[in-house]
């Protein structure tokens, strides 16, 4: 197990660095709990990003996959699933089944359910080509794919006995996050994908104000939190969004590598 938990660490570390270094600060069964349900999750979001895939061939294999978290996880079933779509697919997502073996049993349950709703959220909204027209549509998008994790992540805090935190506080800071991406990656994605995630009629100024408003449903997060493990894993995500927004304001794409690099060193300092 302890192979297999190296290897999730380093197939963690490629795929995010942002959120491997702050699920390094957390204590041991909390660690490897987020460490497993962020691989879980990179794995569903990978199919639902993937740019070769019709959409209904995306939804098809996210509803057969969220039914896979409703018991224990067949890997025969989930690579049937997958079918063709395996060659195309990337390591995160080939090795499901690995990472909810890496999940602490008594933690399982939680990213289980989290993972099941996820999926078929992101199953719903690839049928719906992530049309949204009004708020309740990017509150109902950002709510699946990053208000869900604040509150699977609060209820891990609490299963461990180390926080009792606010589930709605809890999905504005996922959703904050999301926010930032989706401003950031505007442009990208009507270019790659043919998608927009702005609602009808909204500028980019309604944009920015849905990400701030958010953001500080986060800020209010973190003043519940006590423990510093804890305070040390959200605060970084978290300082990372508001100057990447700050960044966008100022006209700028993003960050600068030595911005984040400085950011970094700052939280682990505090």
């Amino acid at each position: 197990m302890s192979v297999l938990l190296k290897d999730a660490m380093r197939v963690l570390k490629e795929t995010s660095r942002t959120f491997y270094i702050p699920i390094t600060f957390l204590q041991k069964e909390l660690k490897h709990s987020v460490a497993a349900a962020y691989l879980v999750f990179r794995a569903i979001d990978e199919i639902e990003d993937h740019e070769e895939l019709d959409n209904d061939v995306k939804y098809t294999i996210l509803m057969q996959v969220s039914d896979l978290f409703k018991q224990p996880f067949d890997h025969e079933a989930y690579g049937r699933i997958l079918g063709s779509t395996k060659e195309q697919m990337p390591e995160v997502t080939l090795r499901l089944e690995e990472w909810l073996r890496v999940c602490p049993k008594d933690a399982l349950p939680i990213v289980m359910n989290a993972a099941y709703e996820m999926t078929t959220g992101m199953a719903k909204w690839a049928k719906a080509n992530w049309e949204i027209r009004t708020r309740e549509d990017l509150d109902d998008y950002t709510y699946y794919v990053a208000g869900l994790v604040g509150v699977m992540l609060s209820d891990l805090w609490e299963h461990y006995g180390e926080e009792k935190a606010d589930r709605e506080l809890a999905i504005g800071y996922g959703r904050g996050l999301q926010a930032v991406n989706i401003l950031r990656n505007e442009q990208e994605d009507l270019a790659e994908r043919s998608v927009s995630f702005v609602p009808d009629d909204w500028t980019r100024a309604e944009l920015f104000d849905y990400a701030e408003e958010n953001l500080a449903k986060a800020d209010e997060y973190m003043k519940s939190l006590t423990k510093k493990s804890i305070l040390l894993f959200c605060r970084l995500p978290l300082a990372l969004a508001h100057k990447t927004l700050k960044a966008m304001k100022e006209g700028r794409e993003k960050m600068t590598r030595a911005e984040v690099e400085q950011t970094v060193e700052e939280v682990q300092l505090h």
